[in-house]
């Protein structure tokens, strides 16, 4: 009778509860009309923030602003909420990136000491350094890493002053990185899954004994300037350089990459500025005639999925900042049987836009008071060096309407829906691993994944019996009549992975979670299996083949995945997936690829080259084709319409390689073969010739069969030509005599 009262009263209880819940459904703001020639005057942050508009209902605030905070490029915060803000302030601090590589650029550290939302203390946390584009706190310690240098070295304050006494080599790695700054790893996030990831290169990481252990992917990362995952570790990049606002998301790069038809309308890669903006790469074919607006989006950056609790409906939604445009879009990531496809909510809008021509979204996070946060570098050119030389359309804009007299300021705002109120301030460092358990079903994820990270981090064994418990489900009877499964089955998938950091997950409960009724637990169980795949256990190898009739797509789509560890024990069931769903995209690319053995390019390259002479520069070359050229030129070679022509049977690769050579050296600007494309062909001089060798050994032996190309002919083009400046156009190099015969390729 006790247990029945009981009952009763929470069912009332809750059944109140949800009357009481209020539903969101954003309204976008009435459009202000348009200035398709704004004026460029610097304004203050208040001034500003009027500019920016929002849905209705929703607030935006000032956080931090110039003096306290100058070009800031990226966010991140302790477990104690203290911010740590990385700036660029050596970038394009002129038309020619004067002293952009010079060591003037910080880490800062800024404090909300009184609670008000407000930033009012602040301490450099590090100087000197080269245009810093990594910052990950781990415990009292962050990651951070910069321009041109591989090497990632630890930070800590050990005496509390708000300055790092302490600098600890955690990743050392001599070579230098040649890349343009827009092409280097940046924006390292600590994954669900307990490897650390970056936006491009074929690496990700493990932070295991105080050190960062290194791991080869079978395929180059796809993106540039940011990176961010969902709430089960699904990863989400974007490439400005190929004008792709969001890629990669279908799977785990641990698997390769994997691209589906239609993951977005034709509609959503055009977005929907209010302030005219012709300082764009592209050139007027970029921007709307009538108003001067941005058609395409260009320079898509530091993206986020938003994780948070205090924008109702906005949870797992992907916010883009677009600077080139002055705005932020909204995806909504919608699940189509296991496929992922994003859709702009708003009909010709945005979720966020500013008409202030300076107004410039570079980075946005989630807070740990649960609101969006926005980086704002407020500066004039946003483009790098090498895309706004003399002779480019940029440049011509720049001179002419002044862009380059702003610089050196920066603003850090948040945005929440005014009908909610902001979380507290987390002290969590100081927790014991006991403690921090309960944070694994924050509504904010925040809060989850740095529970699991601190938990992971403290190596406290003691609280494993616990995390089982979790993933058992054995919450008690109280507790459970008050869960709602969808959102604490969320709670059970992080204990399995903070289980599987701690490197206590056992086979058995590894099994348990395959059966677990929320489809985000198994497949997270499916991925933490291959431990035991790897070592060739039975008893997981029949688990595995079982989950193979599971009704899930994206349960199923990893179970494949996963089944490439043991390919020919797991063919039978990988090829029924396929045969059981022949209408299903997603399970038809990832089944294809688990059977055929040569899914990876590079190990299709490796296979086809390894017995011919230059196999290993064309494997090399592959990397940086991926990385540098494929973003204009296509994955395939053949180009993308507007942004860059053909490299396959073009006459400048078949030819002498001496003119290629000379593009990659400084740069090609005009138009090709009678077309005109967005913008001018970036130098390459950076890379050092044997890479520059490696990349055309690739485009004129792979894409082209026409043979590899020597390192020492690099050497004496770059010789020969070292006192021309600016780009290259056809004429020119058409007029320009070539080296002797003796110098060239082979």
């Amino acid at each position: 009778m006790k247990h029945l009262l009981l009952i009763c009263l929470v069912t009332i209880l809750f059944s109140s509860c949800q009357e009481e819940e209020k539903i969101y459904k954003d309204k976008i703001y009435e459009k202000p009309e348009i200035n398709p020639n704004p004026e460029l005057v610097a304004l203050s942050p208040q001034e500003s923030m009027e500019r920016i508009h929002l849905p209705e209902g929703f607030k935006i605030e000032l956080v931090a602003s110039e003096p306290m905070v100058s070009e800031p490029i990226a966010l991140a915060w302790d477990g104690n909420g203290r911010m740590y803000v990385a700036q660029m302030n050596t970038y394009m601090q002129d038309a020619d990136a004067t002293d952009e590589n010079e060591p003037w650029s910080r880490v800062m550290l800024l404090d909300d000491t009184d609670g008000d939302g407000v930033m009012d203390k602040s301490s450099v946390f590090i100087d000197s350094l080269v245009l810093p584009r990594i910052i990950l706190p781990l415990d009292d310690r962050v990651i951070v890493g910069v321009t041109y240098d591989r090497n990632l070295y630890s930070y800590r304050d050990t005496d509390n002053d708000g300055v790092a006494d302490e600098k600890i080599l955690i990743l050392g790695d001599p070579d230098r990185d040649n890349r343009n700054l827009e092409h280097q790893d940046a924006n390292m996030i600590w994954g669900i899954d307990n490897w650390l990831y970056v936006s491009n290169d074929p690496f990700r990481y493990r932070f295991e004994n105080d050190r960062l252990i290194r791991d080869t992917l079978p395929e180059p990362m796809p993106g540039q300037y940011g990176l961010t995952q969902d709430e089960v570790g699904r990863l989400f990049f974007s490439r400005a350089g190929g004008e792709i606002p969001a890629l990669g998301f279908q799977q785990n790069p641990a698997y390769g990459q994997l691209t589906l038809k239609d993951h977005w309308d034709e509609s959503f890669i055009e977005p929907w500025p209010i302030v005219g903006n012709i300082d764009v790469q592209g050139g007027l074919r970029r921007v709307r005639a009538e108003d001067n607006t941005l058609n395409t989006f260009t320079a898509v950056s530091g993206q986020e999925v938003y994780l948070g609790d205090k924008m109702p409906g906005a949870y797992g939604d992907l916010f883009i900042p677009e600077p080139v445009g002055r705005l932020i879009r909204r995806a909504k990531v919608n699940h189509v049987d296991g496929k992922i496809v994003l859709e702009n909510p708003y009909e010709k809008t945005e979720f966020l836009a500013s008409t202030d021509p300076l107004f410039r979204p570079v980075f946005s996070s989630t807070g740990p008071d649960g609101s969006l946060y926005i980086a704002d570098m407020y500066r004039g050119i946003i483009q790098e060096g090498n895309w706004v030389g003399k002779g480019s359309y940029l440049r011509e804009m720049v001179d002419k309407y002044g862009y380059d007299k702003f610089f050196q300021r920066g603003r850090i705002y948040r945005v929440y829906h005014e009908e909610t109120t902001l979380g507290e301030k987390p002290q969590l460092l100081n927790k014991s691993a006991g403690e921090l358990i309960q944070y694994l079903s924050h509504p904010n994820g925040w809060w989850r994944l740095n529970a699991q990270k601190l938990i992971i981090l403290k190596k406290d064994m003691s609280v494993v019996p616990e995390l089982e418990s979790i993933v058992k489900g054995n919450e008690g009877f109280f507790q459970t009549l008050f869960k709602d499964d969808k959102d604490y089955g969320i709670e059970r998938v992080h204990a399995l992975w903070t289980l599987e950091g701690l490197h206590a997950e056992s086979k058995e409960l590894v099994k348990i979670a395959m059966k677990d009724k929320d489809p985000r637990v198994r497949a997270a169980a499916v991925r933490i299996s291959e431990r035991y795949l790897k070592a060739n256990d039975a008893d997981m190898l029949e688990a595995l083949n079982a989950m193979g009739f599971d009704k899930d797509a994206e349960v199923l789509q990893q179970v494949v995945l996963s089944a490439r560890i043991h390919s020919e024990e797991t063919k039978a069931m990988v090829t029924q997936i396929k045969d059981n769903y022949p209408n299903n995209e997603l399970l038809v690319a990832t089944t294809a690829e688990n059977l055929n053995p040569s899914f990876s390019e590079i190990q299709m390259l490796k296979n086809k080259y390894k017995m011919t002479n230059g196999g290993s520069q064309i494997v090399a070359g592959y990397v940086i084709f991926k990385d540098f050229c494929s973003a204009c030129h296509g994955a395939d070679g053949k180009g993308i319409d507007q942004l860059a022509p053909s490299l396959v049977g073009s006459p400048r690769v078949t030819g002498d390689p001496e003119t290629t050579i000379k593009i990659l050296m400084n740069g090609l600007t005009g138009p090709v073969d009678g077309k005109e494309f967005n913008g001018p062909m970036a130098p390459a001089a950076q890379y050092d010739d044997t890479e520059i060798a490696n990349v055309l050994s690739y485009i004129r032996g792979h894409l082209n069969n026409e043979g590899t190309v020597w390192r020492v002919t690099v050497g004496y083009v770059r010789d020969a030509y070292k006192d021309k400046k600016g780009y290259w156009t056809l004429k020119e190099l058409e007029e320009n005599p070539g080296l002797p015969a003796e110098k060239k390729s082979k």
